[in-house]
């Protein structure tokens, strides 16, 4: 009986249609917000659509909410909307019923300053351009035709295929893809794990090192891109010793790997085309070069042929060349008999004049006048020997007389005096130079013992003097308590202790010997001469 009851009360409820509690909906909400102001930072913008309306969104921490701009507003705006900038927008809130959507249709936007994510990446972009990793000569170039590509991207994405598909048309290489989240909160380390894996890999190892490295996403708002601003994954972007494209968003997306990344491309799509070339287009480069090369070779060829065929033709012929040394040997051959008798005639006249000086009497006339000059100049040989042996003679003569044994022993005793008279006279100045050594030696002693201070205590004087055996002249360097010695002549030492009232304690006296006295205290003794003697009486 109670279900007979509730179905008709059920079946008296209205019915919409999914159309009709849309525009329910839609006239409800904009009947309660027909007019409102929302202070927010602007998300996801990328300029007026094709169309003219401008879709974004607007954000806070802990909420965000759809916003329009129709054409007709937008061309009014006085401040068009930012990235990342915090506004207040004014206008009204209305539905979508296509996909159940709210969203604030704005009228005017007023900036209200930096939201607190731009902010925050505008902070972290300065402090890594202050340490230099946007350098430009930090980055490198890229290889005009590398034979491995790494991918640092999601696999599951359609990014991995446009790329592939993109560089398969172009130039197929190899690709090892390093997969990774590309949004979230741990994109940024994976992103970065993903370029140090790179470039720890071995270039002959089992898996190659890559020539090139595309760090590749699509687009999105800034909080999607926001793992590729982490300080980690511009970092290691910049160390990459292997050159680094960033593809990260379209084209109007910026993020800090794009300034530290070697090549920035505008889409993911767009870094496959600068990977590599056009493989059809360089086949084709290749054959007009080799096209251009094969023409240049014949051109250069028949050119060569010309220029040879034109120097031959302006060369003489043989016969030409030879006519005249044919001519020179004919005139040559004509005139050889002539001069052959002609030399023999002139070889014969001369011969003729050398025989007629030849004859035997001119010869023995020659021989005569050779042996008078070699008997002249014997006699005159001989007169200069007997001259010469002469002089030698008397020379020899007049060492030998005074070479007799009465002179040598005359010339010795006289040495033998000289050499006696030297050692006497080195004797006395021997024995005076010794005593002049000895009284400068005296009169050095006697100063020395005059300015002895122990030779002054012997007029009545005592030298004072403190627990570190250093005399004491001034009566200030003495202080109540401070125990001293008392030095009198004959090396006698007396012990005494300063009192406050100016008596002197006096101490048993303490004899020394001289090498004691010359000895410097040990410190324990200089402690125990500082220590007052209890029960000592006054020294005077």
């Amino acid at each position: 009986m109670s279900r007979l009851d509730e179905s008709p009360a059920a079946s008296n409820v209205a019915e919409y249609s999914v159309s009709e509690i849309s525009g329910a909906l839609k006239r409800t909400v904009e009947d309660a917000f027909g007019h409102v102001r929302v202070r927010g930072e602007v998300s996801g913008y990328r300029g007026p659509h094709s169309s003219g309306h401008a879709y974004f969104c607007l954000k806070d921490d802990r909420a965000r909410i759809d916003a329009v701009v129709w054409r007709t507003a937008f061309a009014k705006l006085a401040f068009k909307p930012e990235e990342g900038l915090e506004v207040i927008a004014t206008g009204k809130l209305t539905t979508y019923p296509g996909s159940s959507k709210y969203q604030i249709v704005i009228e005017t936007i007023e900036p209200a300053g930096a939201g607190a994510l731009m902010a925050l990446l505008n902070e972290r972009k300065r402090k890594l351009e202050a340490e230099g990793l946007f350098s430009p000569d930090r980055k490198q170039r890229l290889p005009y035709l590398p034979r491995v590509i790494g991918i640092v991207t999601s696999p599951t994405g359609a990014v991995i295929r446009d790329i592939h598909h993109r560089i398969a048309d172009r130039f197929p290489v190899r690709l090892i893809v390093w997969p990774v989240r590309v949004q979230g909160e741990t994109s940024g380390d994976e992103v970065a794990r993903g370029i140090d894996g790179f470039n720890a890999l071995e270039p002959d190892g089992a898996i190659p090192r890559p020539d090139l490295i595309i760090v590749a996403r699509g687009g999105g708002s800034l909080e999607d891109l926001w793992g590729f601003n982490d300080e980690a994954v511009v970092r290691a972007a910049a160390c990459s010793t292997i050159p680094l494209i960033s593809a990260v968003g379209h084209e109007t997306d910026w993020t800090l790997i794009d300034h530290a990344a070697d090549r920035r491309a505008p889409t993911p799509t767009g870094a496959a085309e600068i990977a590599v070339p056009v493989r059809a287009e360089l086949l084709a480069n290749l054959a007009g070069l080799h096209a251009r090369q094969a023409g240049a070779i014949s051109r250069r060829l028949e050119q060569e042929r010309k220029s040879v065929a034109a120097t031959a033709r302006a060369l003489p012929s043989p016969d030409m060349l030879l006519a005249l040394p044919r001519r020179r040997l004919d005139e040559a051959t004509t005139a050889l008999g002539q001069c052959l008798r002609v030399a023999i005639s002139e070889k014969r006249r001369h011969y003729g004049d050398i025989a007629s000086r030849l004859s035997p009497s001119r010869l023995d006339s020659l021989v005569r006048d050779k042996r008078a000059d070699l008997r002249h100049h014997e006699t005159r040989a001989a007169h200069a020997l007997e001259i010469k042996l002469h002089d030698l003679r008397q020379r020899f003569e007049r060492t030998a007389a005074g070479l007799q044994p009465h002179q040598i022993k005359a010339r010795s005793e006289a040495a033998r005096l000289r050499l006696d008279t030297l050692g006497e006279r080195l004797s006395t100045a021997q024995a005076q130079a010794t005593e002049a050594r000895r009284q400068r030696i005296a009169a050095a002693w006697r100063m020395a013992d005059s300015l002895n201070p122990l030779r002054v205590l012997e007029r009545g004087y005592a030298i004072i003097r403190g627990g570190d055996d250093q005399p004491i002249i001034r009566a200030a360097g003495l202080t109540p308590g401070m125990a001293f010695t008392v030095q009198f002549a004959g090396n006698e030492r007396r012990s005494a202790v300063a009192t406050e009232d100016g008596d002197w304690g006096a101490r048993p006296a303490a004899a020394t010997s001289s090498a004691m006295l010359q000895d410097k205290p040990s410190p324990r003794r200089r402690a125990a001469a500082k220590k007052p003697a209890e029960g000592q009486g006054s020294l005077f």
